[in-house]
Order: C-alpha cells, then structure tokens, then sequence
C-alpha cells in the first residue's frame, strides 16, 4: 500500500542526515557536556556550534539561545518568566487559536488570579489589532500571539505586534513553532522577546526545543538546579538532540525556497483541485496570508473522523484539527473560534506538506478523495436533509 504522509504540522520525518549527525553522540561521545575532563567536554564545543546554527536559522545570536526539551516548555517558560520578571502585573493576553500550550497555560493562570484577555479572530482566522490594542493597560505583563497557526497556516502580525508592544514596554512572546523553517525569520528585523520552537516541527528530533531569549530582556528560570544553560535552566543537555536541532536547522534554513514554491504550489494544486471536485467543500483560514504548506478543508455534512478513517485505508495521513487534540468528538477550538459553521468545522481535514512531499503523492489524494466525501456522504443523514431541501 502506497504511503502518503500530509501530517507535517503534527511531527515531521527526521532527516536522514540528522539521524546521521545524532548517531555518534548515543555510542561513541556519550559524556557529560559539564565533565571536566576532555571525554565530555569536548561536547560542549559540538552543542556551542549546534547552538549557533539554531540562532542562524532565526537571525538570533547564540547566546540568546536557550535549549529546552521542545515547543511546550519553551511555552511555558517564556511566560514564567515574564510573570516572574514582573511581579506587579496581574494581566495577561493571548488569542483565542493558540496552541494548547499556550492556551491551556493561560487558562492555568486565570484561575491563579490574573486577568487573562483572548483576543478574538474573525471568520478567515484573523486578530482584530484595534481590539487587540484596546485590551492593552498598564498592568499587562505579557503577550503571547502564535506566529502561525498550527491549524489555518494563518500568519499573525507579528513585526507589528512586536513594535507595539516594544513602544509601550510589555514583553512580547511568540510560539513560532509552526513558522520556523517554513517561512523566513529574522530577529533583527522584529521585535519579538521571546520565541518559541521546536525540533520534531522542522524534520529534527523530539524532544528537543529552543527558546531565543533577546539580549536585555529580563529572565528568571522556569527550571532551577544545576549551572547547566548558564544557570537558565538546569539538567543534563541532550547532546544527540541539540545536535540533531542544530543540524535541521541547518538543513531547514537550504530549504526555505523550495517549501515557499514547489511545496507552496503542491498545496495549491491539492486545494484548488479538491475544491473543484468535491461539492460544498470551503477552505478554513485566510488562503494570502498562511503559511505555505499548510491547508485545512472543511468538507460539510461528514464527519472528520471517518474520512481520516478512510483516508487511511489508502495510505494517507492528515489530520482533523491539530495533533493533540485530534482524538477529540469536538470541532477544534480555532474552528469555533472562527465561527466556522458546525456542519463545515466537523468535516474539516488539515493536510499539511513538507519538502519531501511529491507531486504524485498529491495526485494520488486528489485521486483517493472525491470517493471517500462521496461516499460518507450517502452514510449522512445531514447531507440527504440537505440535498433534499437544496
């Protein structure tokens, strides 16, 4: 059975040559980067290089780098620390689509006493900066606003976010997660605090994250114990996966233009096709402004359970919403936040490609597709009451 993997915004396939970078590291210099013998400090040379390679890819000095265990902790720290350099301010915002660690974080710290603002989006995924500025006081500690959403593909204003915040003096943070090593990114160009990223988003290992931490802002560790990050957050590095962070970085950075054209038109030519093929079918999301590998499709009057169901049956993997929340009945919370009709947002499928996406493998869903919505379809009784009063 032939295999097509369109879940690239859930986890990626690690690159072999990260695999090949890692390797060494598991067998051969397996010591402790903080030994003082050469046995296991000559590795921290190895994680000062990988270092640099992940603040290339951002436009960051390496210093600025710190190495965390993923996406989630780089979250939640960025945000204690905040809340921690600023003790005073009781006020918090984000938006209403953020990841779950975010969201679920600011949930967490509403019930602990702050004031937490979610910024709402409009029906194509988009923030409302009035309103956004509007929810703004003196008391507000810290922003949080994804660079791209994990569903959508819809990218934020971040560059303008960031100087707003900057004018006004409230620490900005931005989980990038979905953004690094699909769009270009420089920091010397924004004014971005904090940023988030994760290693297993951009063909890298899990387990392994970054969070750039721009020189000057304030910092207090989410993680206390050893010296280790110096003394921003304690515990043994995970050499093999900061090696293999900083090598998918590197391979990330070469691969830029391709996933902004050849991937950039496989979606296209995926959605454009299924749109055409398939009845009542809508795209969720801003379809300018979005990350380009990354497109969701709502398919009305079916369930997005059973057509990944029978999309599986075919090899094929995607998504009904994002990774972890995928197990849920539920439409997804950025859907509902969108406003996304109900009979639309429970069909909708994410397909999400990377660079080693083919164009037969795209021709193969355009293919398998049509059939599976066809026949759920003739399962629904929605879709017969639909048909029938249309």
């Amino acid at each position: 059975m032939k295999n097509v993997y369109l879940d690239n915004n859930a986890t990626t396939r690690v690159a072999p040559e990260v695999v090949e970078a890692m390797l060494p590291y598991f067998s051969d210099f397996y010591g402790n980067p903080s030994s003082m013998h050469s046995f296991g400090g000559n590795l921290g040379l190895k994680v000062r290089e990988a270092r640099a390679r992940i603040a290339a890819l951002l436009g960051a000095q390496p210093e600025e780098i710190l190495l965390t265990s993923g996406g989630t902790e780089s979250d939640a720290t960025a945000i204690h620390a905040a809340l921690a350099a600023y003790p005073h301010k009781r006020h918090i915002v984000t938006t209403r689509v953020e990841h779950p660690a975010i969201k679920n974080l600011f949930e967490q710290y509403g019930k602990n006493g702050y004031r937490v603002t979610f910024i709402p989006v409009d029906c194509e995924g988009r923030i409302d900066l009035d309103e956004f500025r509007a929810s703004l006081s003196e008391d507000t500690a810290v922003v949080s606003m994804m660079w791209a959403n994990n569903e959508t593909g819809v990218l934020f204003p971040v560059d303008e976010v960031a100087a707003e915040l900057k004018a006004r003096g409230i620490v900005f943070h931005t989980d990038a997660v979905q953004a690094v090593g699909k769009i270009p990114i420089d920091l010397t160009r924004t004014d971005v605090d904090l940023l988030s990223l994760s290693g297993h988003k951009l063909h890298g290992p899990k387990g392994i994250g970054a969070l750039y931490i721009r020189k000057g802002t304030k910092f207090k560790p989410f993680m206390v114990g050893g010296h280790q990050e110096h003394g921003r957050r304690a515990g043994t590095e995970n050499v093999p996966g900061i090696i293999g962070l900083g090598k998918a970085c590197e391979l990330a950075a070469g691969k830029l233009n391709d996933i902004d054209t050849r991937v950039r038109g496989l979606r296209d030519r995926l959605e454009n096709a299924l749109l055409e093929a398939v009845p009542q079918s809508m795209i969720n999301g801003e379809r300018a402004n979005r990350l380009p590998n990354t497109t969701s499709i709502a398919f009305e009057y079916v369930e997005g359970e059973a057509i990944l169901l029978m999309m599986n049956e075919h090899g094929i993997a995607a998504s009904s919403g994002s990774a972890c929340t995928s197990g849920s009945l539920e439409p997804s919370h950025v859907l509902r936040a969108m406003g996304i009709p109900f009979t639309a947002a429970h069909g909708s499928i994410r397909f999400s490609l990377s660079h080693y996406t083919t164009a037969e493998e795209i021709e193969f869903v355009i293919e398998k597709m049509p059939p599976i919505i066809a026949r759920l379809r003739q399962m629904s009784p929605f879709w017969q009451k639909a048909a029938q009063s249309g």
